[in-house]
């Protein structure tokens, strides 16, 4: 977690991909730090080793195939209680996903009665589980950002905009952002997220 939670007006809920821990995802957002923002990355409840090189760390999961039913359940369950006792009630309330992260944040965005300001889903898309009519109405008057690098070589960028247009097709206002970069977060983009509020979208 960065920020304090107990005088925060604005929370960020931020959900990391695979293979990644808590720690490693607020890195990369620490340019998104402001006095009166929280930012709150929950962690995947499957840990697993990873060996890159020869050297071996750990690394985390929100789910897999196995019990995939079980663990879909499992990780609702788990960011209710995040939700409920981290995030609370604030003024602000944005979720940004990345890349697994994404589907974990929009299938639990789905799930949840509360309203979102923004969702932003960092080189992934939306799954095709999730209904699009729930999701525009988590979202509200909020917004749907899709970001994407230019040189992903995780997620193709092609397909990010073609989800996009499939979401703007079925009444969803979408904003799309591209960077010069591969699979991760952009400074430069979360300075654009900034600019963005409040400004129509397409």
């Amino acid at each position: 977690m960065i920020g304090d939670p107990d005088t925060a007006r604005e929370a960020w809920l931020i959900l990391h991909g695979y293979g990644m821990l808590a720690q490693g995802i607020l890195h990369w957002f620490r340019a998104a730090a402001r006095p009166n923002r929280v930012l709150i990355a929950p962690e995947g409840l499957s840990r697993f080793y990873i060996e890159t090189n020869g050297v071996r760390r750990v690394g985390a999961s929100w789910m897999t195939r196995e019990a995939r039913e079980h663990e879909l359940l499992d990780q609702l369950a788990y960011l209710d209680v995040v939700e409920r006792d981290i995030v609370g009630s604030r003024d602000r309330v944005e979720l940004h996903g990345f890349s697994q992260g994404v589907a974990t944040a929009a299938r639990w965005l789905v799930h949840r009665p509360r309203v979102v300001d923004r969702m932003v889903c960092w080189g992934n898309t939306i799954p095709i589980d999730v209904e699009p009519g729930r999701l525009a109405s988590a979202v509200g008057e909020g917004q749907v950002h899709y970001v994407i690098g230019r040189r992903d070589v995780r997620m193709a960028p092609a397909d990010v905009v073609t989800d996009a247009d499939r979401l703007r097709g079925l009444g969803i206002p979408v904003r799309l952002h591209e960077f010069d970069g591969g699979h991760r977060i952009d400074d430069g983009v979360l300075t654009a997220l900034e600019a963005a509020d409040g400004q129509p979208i397409s």
